[in-house]
């Protein structure tokens, strides 16, 4: 029984804290408030089953419900609802409800009161607080704006001044009683921008609260006074503009450090020039101008500045540079025009509305004279040469970068060309260079996919016309470019070392043709193959070749290698390897000799068996012409050739007098459009029969 009921009062209970729980929010925790909650149970139980009733001890409980937090009229109905059904079957129910109900009743009344009387106390004390604070908030304005370090001015939307602190006053060398009543517009600096007004007339619209600015003032002195200004605006009680106060701070000392500190991060320390980026916020600005305007510009370089820099040091090469751009700066400076230094021995000159190309041509030139005087510094006579890059265009149809781009690739050009000396944009030749290095990026994968292919020119002799051999020549189907021959891409291949892989699959390629020929049963032509100087400089040439004869199965006396004069004239191990090749039966024979370096004496000792006489001396090989120039020279170099037990090939032959002449003179051996043009393999298969 005993555990029946108290099974009965914790359910009491814990329905009760809820039901006091959902009438408010008391920062009490669920475990104090159901300890707190059954103490007032336990209290009532007593109370219900003493012997004789006494109202007082419930009438605290129902007064600590309100002291606990819970004075709303819901905790009070829940907390009758519950009693009831607590005390159910009890003679005193209806008693103890009623005075839980006036304990709660008047325990509530008792907090109303104190509320009430709280909160006409904290009135009184607030609207005193207010007055005090306003009289101390006027003492502290009139104080902080008397005696503040900075600037403060009150004007009406008229801009006239009400009033102005001392400090105010002080900046500009007055007193405040001599600005009082002015219009501000009369100690503002002339030279501001009028623009600026249109803040002070957002203000008085009332459509612009406060706003901060940079200004100029003028003292009494009539010198500029820097100054940073916030303004804010004070509306009346109908929200319309009243008053405008301001508060200005002397910006003097970190406005002119500030412009100095500008100055140096646009100009270069060293010659005091421009720098990079001065110049192309100048550039960037006259493009963004637009207006049709057109612009130049002359980049230059000088030449042999590094020698100077490094023979006779950087102090030198400074105080040359110094020199240079006093010179260049005495010549450019003009209206519209800006000389910059880009770095190093770079400069640049900007010139904003020119007249046309004639203008830059004529500035360059003076450009070059004017550096090309000797400079004297510390006792050596120096004199150095500019190369220089001219572009000259309309902003509207370019860009800031475009044009940097190509007065660079212009400069390029012009040190290409032989140095001190100008060149002009061409847009032709900028295509045909950008053709080029496209060229130069696709050869990799130009030779893994199988771009290249090898066409084969007969080589014949004179006296018969008999066929002796074939030169193979690589081409490029190229799928943008078309069908390429070799002078278009045999210097870039040598410049970016492909054309040791280039070479050897050519190499390979007329092998295997060679010995395809071969099965055909007929004569078996000498497969003549171009190798390039880096190829020779290989040091594992020798065994390259033997390997590619081998895995063809071409005998080595089939094979000549064609190298020119300045590839073969050297010592060392290329030379070691020709004479290695030639041991072996590889044929070697000097292409387009005459026309390269010849040592005529060291020729005698070189592991060759033929010379190839160039194009150019068969050109002007004629019939009716014995004696001409060319005739001449061919005739001693068929001489020294055969002097030296050479056979003599001669390049180009494209006519019949031509044939004949080389035929009179002596020369061996032949090939030329008069024989056949280059072509694809088949095009051997009928001089083999």
């Amino acid at each position: 029984m005993a555990g029946a009921a108290g099974s009965g009062r914790d359910e009491f209970v814990a329905a009760w804290a809820s039901a006091l729980s959902d009438t408010a929010f008391v920062p009490t925790e669920r475990s104090a408030l159901l300890e707190r909650v059954g103490e007032l149970a336990d209290l009532l139980t007593a109370s219900v089953a003493a012997r004789e009733w006494e109202p007082a001890p419930v009438e605290r409980a129902g007064a600590e419900i309100v002291r606990l937090g819970f004075f709303a009229p819901d905790a009070l109905a829940a907390t009758l609802r519950l009693a009831a059904g607590h005390l159910a079957g009890s003679d005193r129910r209806d008693a103890a409800q009623a005075a839980l109900a006036a304990g709660f009743v008047r325990a509530a009344h008792e907090r109303i009161f104190t509320e009430q009387e709280t909160l006409r106390r904290s009135a009184l004390e607030a609207r005193d607080s207010a007055e005090a604070a306003r009289r101390t908030s006027e003492a502290r304005f009139r104080a902080m704006f008397s005696d503040a370090a900075i600037g403060i001015g009150i004007t009406d939307t008229e801009g006239r001044l009400l009033e102005v602190n001392a400090a105010m006053a002080g900046m500009l060398d007055l007193r405040p009683e001599q600005m009082h009543h002015h219009h501000l517009v009369e100690f503002l600096h002339p030279d501001d921008p009028p623009e600026l007004r249109h803040y002070f007339d957002e203000m008085v619209a009332g459509t612009r609260d406060h706003y901060r600015i940079e200004r100029r003032f003028r003292k009494r002195d009539g010198t500029p006074l820097w100054t940073n200004v916030t303004v804010s605006l004070v509306r009346d009680e109908t929200g319309a503009p009243q008053l405008l106060v301001g508060m200005v701070e002397d910006n003097t000392e970190r406005h002119v450090l500030s412009e100095k500190l500008r100055h140096q991060a646009n100009h270069d320390p060293l010659t005091r020039l421009g720098n990079r980026a001065l110049f192309t916020e100048r550039l960037n600005a006259a493009f963004a101008a637009g207006d049709g305007q057109r612009i130049g510009l002359c980049y230059l370089d000088l030449d042999g500045f590094k020698a100077i820099n490094d023979t006779l040091g950087h102090v030198v090469g400074d105080q040359l540079l110094v020199e240079i751009a006093d010179r260049l700066h005495r010549l450019v400076r003009a209206p519209g025009r800006l000389l910059a230094r880009m770095g190093g021995d770079e400069f640049v000159v900007l010139v904003e509305h020119t007249d046309g190309m004639a203008e830059l041509t004529a500035l360059s030139e003076r450009i070059l004279a004017a550096v090309a005087e000797p400079v004297h510094i510390a006792g050596h006579r120096l004199t150095v040469s500019a190369s220089v890059g001219i572009v000259e265009r309309p902003v509207a149809t370019s860009t800031p970068s475009d044009a940097m781009r190509d007065v660079d690739v212009t400069l390029h050009w012009a040190k290409v060309d032989g140095k001190n000396r100008w060149a002009c944009y061409d847009p032709e030749r900028n295509a045909r260079e950008i053709a080029r290095i496209t060229l130069s990026a696709a050869m990799p994968a130009a030779l893994e996919n199988r771009e290249f292919y090898v066409d084969y020119q007969p080589i014949v002799r004179l006296s018969d016309g008999q066929l002796l051999g074939v030169e193979a020549l690589v081409r490029w189907a190229h799928p943008e470019f078309g069908r390429l021959g070799p002078d278009r891409f045999i210097g870039l291949a040598e410049e970016t070392g492909l054309i040791v892989p280039l070479g050897h699959w050519v190499l390979a390629e007329a092998c295997e043709q060679a010995v395809g020929w071969a099965r055909l049963g007929g004569l078996e032509p000498v497969v003549s193959v171009n190798l390039a100087a880096r190829q020779v400089a290989e040091p594992g040439l020798v065994d390259d070749i033997v390997q590619v004869l081998r895995t063809a199965g071409l005998p080595p006396t089939s094979l000549q290698l064609e190298l020119t004069e300045s590839a073969i004239m050297g010592t060392g191990e290329p030379l070691g390897a020709l004479h290695k090749l030639v041991e072996l039966g590889v044929r070697i024979a000097i292409d387009d000799f005459g026309t390269g370096y010849s040592n005529l004496s060291y020729l005698r000792h070189l592991p060759v068996h033929a010379l190839k006489i160039a194009g150019a001396f068969v050109e002007g090989l004629r019939a009716d012409e014995a004696d001409s120039v060319d005739a001449q020279i061919v005739t001693a170099l068929v001489s020294l050739a055969h002097s030296l037990k050479l056979d003599v090939i001669a390049e180009g032959v494209e006519t019949r007098d031509q044939a004949d002449r080389l035929r009179a003179i002596g020369c061996d051996q032949a090939q030329g459009w008069l024989y056949a043009r280059p072509g694809p393999p088949a095009k051997i298969n009928p001089w083999l029969a």
